[in-house]
């Protein structure tokens, strides 16, 4: 049985870091692979700005997610509080390491070709602001089954928004009261492709 049409959207760029949720301040934190619902909600909202003030996600209706590898970047940070050394106001800074996504290419599924017009004339960040992802202008229409099946095309992770049997907990939803947000992952052909 054919499932709907999906029309995607295809974004790319150098890397991106996706900050898992019990990651407040770790000195050693790896990207997550995946967009948890109030990420793709926050997506939805900066493409579809008159959604703000709606609960939800309305347009995306799957992701994909692969990169090419991770990097360990340093980022120093400060804390919020000063505190005075010699006569001068200083705040004190440590060293933290980031593992980022390598050339991550992320599938943004619309349910209309409109909606995928729409978002494939803007950038998208997944969770910073400095990771910025650039559309592909082509628009890909494909149906459900094939998004699902064609491996060659469109491995990657995708986490199914959904509480089983397999869903694990990831994270509280910023859009909705930090209600806890489930879902299970799902991998799709090899979600980490080769350099290229």
């Amino acid at each position: 049985m054919t499932k709907s049409i999906l029309h995607l959207v295809k974004y790319s760029g150098p890397f991106a870091f996706i900050k898992p949720w019990t990651a407040v301040r770790d000195s050693e934190t790896y990207s997550q692979q995946f967009l948890t619902p109030s990420i793709t909600e926050g997506i939805e909202k900066k493409l579809f700005p008159y959604l703000l003030g709606a609960t939800g996600i309305h347009k995306i209706r799957r992701h994909r997610l692969r990169y090419e590898g991770m990097s360990m970047q340093m980022e120093q940070t400060q804390t919020r509080g000063w505190n005075k050394v010699s006569k001068k106001m200083e705040r004190p800074r440590s060293i933290l390491y980031r593992g980022v996504l390598l050339n991550p290419t992320l599938y943004l599924a619309f349910g209309t070709e409109e909606d995928a017009r729409i978002a494939s004339t803007q950038h998208i960040c997944l969770c910073r602001n400095e990771d910025i992802l650039l559309p592909d202008e082509q628009i890909r229409s494909v149906t459900e089954n094939d998004f699902d099946e064609d491996l060659e095309q469109f491995s990657g992770f995708e986490l199914i928004f959904e509480q089983n049997e397999q869903a694990f907990l990831v994270g509280h939803n910023r859009w909705n009261k930090a209600e806890p947000m489930h879902g299970w992952l799902k991998t799709y052909g090899n979600p980490v492709t080769t350099f290229s």
